[in-house]
């Protein structure tokens, strides 16, 4: 086996695990380090077959303390989700093992299926993938699953919210009082949780951007909750990629595809504000894998003043 790189090694006791999930014949030939997780730690392995050819498996591992204390129930709860996803059309990995407690692995660990794509990140030929990525999310929505995964959590609080430096006050106190309130009541949908552009790849055809098409969608964190909730984080995530117009346009494009969300403005203001007030506390930590994948002009400050932006926008809008 060669590495990509260094940050790319494997444990052997996970080298090990996989190993004995293969097919007979089968061996690891590499393993390649993926950019842009922020909770864990994403590698893809080429696998030898015995007729010479490869494929791709994509292994994630919780290595930091922090994370892998909540590991074993992320990794359950997105092990579960990638089986029921099965057969449903959504296109997503499919469940090779999972060892969330890490009996058999050094770290907490799920290996699955490659997919075929990229995640796009740029300015050029977002109107295309925003209203892609607003159909994909109806077609989620629209899951019935059997047995209903976890219900819903928000942390975000109103003392855990960091307001930006040259932010109004008046505004971000508003927006702060808007989720002092209990959560409206709600519909319960199947949510992806962390429907986002960085958890969707893409298909661009170089010489027509605008026949893009999706072909996974990854890192799932099922959820029970209003479909609103995803909306919102696929709105900001939006407006501070490509600017606040983009987060605001995003839950039109949501009903244009035939979703439906919460009937008063004031239950949408909810949870699209307490989305946006979640972002604050990691922009840090969204930034960083940005610039990684090349917005270089992603700094932190400019992501704090998008987020200051759309926060005021959403006030403007349905405040």
């Amino acid at each position: 086996m060669t590495d990509h790189d260094e940050a790319a090694a494997v444990r052997p006791s996970t080298l090990a695990w996989v190993s004995r999930h293969l097919e007979a014949g089968e061996r690891i030939v590499k393993t390649e380090a993926l950019h842009g997780g922020i909770t864990a730690e994403m590698r893809r392995l080429t696998i030898g077959t015995r007729d010479g050819v490869t494929r791709d498996l994509v292994l994630r591992t919780y290595v930091d303390p922090f994370y892998t204390e909540h590991a074993e129930g992320g990794l359950n709860a997105e092990a579960g989700a990638l089986t029921l996803l099965t057969g449903t059309g959504v296109p997503a990995p499919s469940l090779v093992a999972v060892d969330p407690t890490a009996t058999q692995c050094e770290f907490p660990s799920l290996l699955m299926t490659h997919l075929a794509g990229r995640t796009v990140l740029d300015d050029q030929g977002a109107k295309t993938r925003v209203r892609l990525l607003a159909r994909q999310l109806v077609a989620i929505h629209a899951l019935r699953p059997a047995e209903r995964p976890r219900t819903y959590v928000t942390l975000t609080t109103a003392d855990t919210v960091v307001v930006p430096k040259g932010a109004d006050p008046a505004v971000w106190a508003a927006a702060i009082d808007v989720i002092r309130k209990p959560a409206p009541p709600c519909e319960g949908r199947f949510l992806h949780r962390d429907f986002q552009p960085g958890n969707v790849l893409f298909d661009v055809p170089p010489s027509n951007p605008e026949d893009a098409r999706i072909t996974g969608v990854v890192d799932w964190a099922p959820s029970w909750g209003p479909a609103d909730l995803d909306v919102a984080h696929c709105s900001v995530n939006l407006a501070l990629l490509h600017g606040p117009a983009w987060g605001l346009r995003f839950a039109e494009e949501y009903e244009e595809a035939g979703g439906v969300l919460a009937a008063t403005a004031s239950e949408r203001l909810y949870w699209r504000v307490r989305d946006a007030l979640a972002a604050s506390e990691e922009v840090r930590s969204v930034s960083q894998p940005w610039r990684e994948a090349g917005r270089t002009e992603l700094t932190t400050r400019a992501v704090e003043e998008r987020l200051d932006a759309y926060v005021t926008a959403l006030m403007d809008a349905l405040g």
